[in-house]
């Protein structure tokens, strides 16, 4: 069954170019002398990206291939004006951003409701004959051809926007945490990667407090190497401003898991390690409080650690605590002032979104249509014969 969650896609832009002005000399029976009266040509639609709460993944742009906005009109006589052509507006979900597909640099970032930014301009009409009417040229037999449209092939990428992140092996109790603390209800299964899309549920706290916390399909050792999932889905977490990293509590060597996990955020952006990171114990429900204190001994001093169990609460309110603590820290709020989200402006490497869009039969090739009506303005040349009426 095909996923509903979509967080990136590939679409070809092109706004309208700008038409023609008019070369026209009024010339009838009452007023064989009238003049030069071409009109002006109209503005090409332009395209632009605007934020929509209404989205949250990309999915309503997943088979639009190609977003052409409206070519303006030409001139005409009688000193008429061209139409001008109708903007586009693509609504995409808050925290998309958007990568040149044929470079790979950065365009912009769309981040809260609203939020309206120009991609493509459309192209200016052309002035007609009658805008360059002078003492000494009283006829002029030319007119300007408008400026002509705007293509790009672009990336639109989705990075979930939450306060908490989640990150941790498969079935390490991520999607039950999630479940336990918030209305979310992702899938739940005693088998490995039974979360496969990301998911965002909304933690209530204290004095009608709350945060959103982030749920990511699980990272295994080699991830970076591309083995399980990968690394795909860790840009969901990317701006988040806390990091909580699940162990579970049976397992053999908890430090050295959070170390292979941290490792992996290494491997995909040395620039997440400087988040804020808090260590949860999870499937705690089973220890006695003196295998929980030899516990503590052997994992690193350098981080909040708590036991926790989502299936009997234990330990749920204290996680809310420290969670709300650290992400309230003088510290944190500074980190994330001070990056001012750097980690959205790294130029992306095209080839690995080529292979994703492979994963899922999309790297087929765009192709530039041209509309029947389109014409080379480079070849354009001046329309020098006088229309006449009797």
């Amino acid at each position: 069954m095909e996923s509903n969650f979509v967080d990136y896609v590939k679409i070809m832009c092109r706004s309208g170019k700008g038409g023609k002005g008019s070369m026209h000399l009024k010339h009838v029976k009452y007023n064989p002398n009238g003049g030069p009266d071409g009109g002006d040509g109209g503005k090409g639609g332009s395209i632009y990206l605007r934020g929509n709460h209404n989205y949250w993944t990309l999915l309503h742009l997943k088979y639009e291939r190609h977003i052409f906005a409206e070519h303006g009109g030409n001139g005409g006589k009688d000193k008429c004006h061209g139409t001008d052509g109708k903007d586009v507006y693509i609504d995409v979900p808050c925290g998309t951003v958007v990568y040149n597909a044929e470079t790979g640099k950065y365009v912009c970032d769309v981040t809260y409701d609203g939020q309206e930014i120009l991609l493509l301009k459309g192209g200016r009409g052309g002035l007609g004959n009658f805008q360059f009417r002078t003492a000494t040229n009283q006829a002029p037999r030319y007119a300007q051809p408008g400026e002509p449209m705007q293509e790009m092939t672009i990336i639109l990428e989705l990075k979930l926007l939450a306060d908490v992140g989640l990150v941790g092996f498969p079935n390490a109790g991520k999607s039950t945490l999630v479940s336990s603390l918030s209305n979310a209800r992702p899938k739940i299964a005693n088998y490995p990667f039974t979360t496969m899309e990301p998911s965002l549920g909304i933690v209530g706290y204290r004095d009608n407090k709350s945060f959103v916390m982030a749920d990511i399909p699980g990272i295994i050792e080699g991830a970076s190497e591309g083995k399980g999932l990968g690394l795909r889905f860790l840009r969901h977490i990317e701006r988040n401003s806390l990091l909580l990293f699940m162990v579970p509590g049976d397992t053999d060597d908890i430090k050295r898991e959070y170390e292979i996990l941290l490792n992996e955020l290494r491997q995909f952006n040395p620039e997440m390690l400087d988040k804020h990171r808090v260590l949860a114990v999870t499937k705690c429900d089973l220890l006695d409080e003196e295998l929980i204190e030899m516990l503590k001994e052997t994992l690193p001093e350098d981080l909040p650690v708590v036991f926790i169990s989502a299936v009997s609460g234990f330990g749920l309110e204290e996680l809310k605590d420290v969670l709300w603590r650290e992400l309230n820290a003088e510290s944190n709020k500074l980190q994330a002032l001070t990056s001012e989200d750097s980690l959205v402006h790294r130029d992306k490497d095209m080839t690995r979104f080529a292979e994703e869009l492979a994963d899922e039969g999309e790297d087929e090739d765009i192709e530039y249509i041209d509309d029947d009506d389109v014409e080379d303005l480079d070849d354009f040349e001046y329309d020098e014969d006088i229309e006449a009426e009797e």
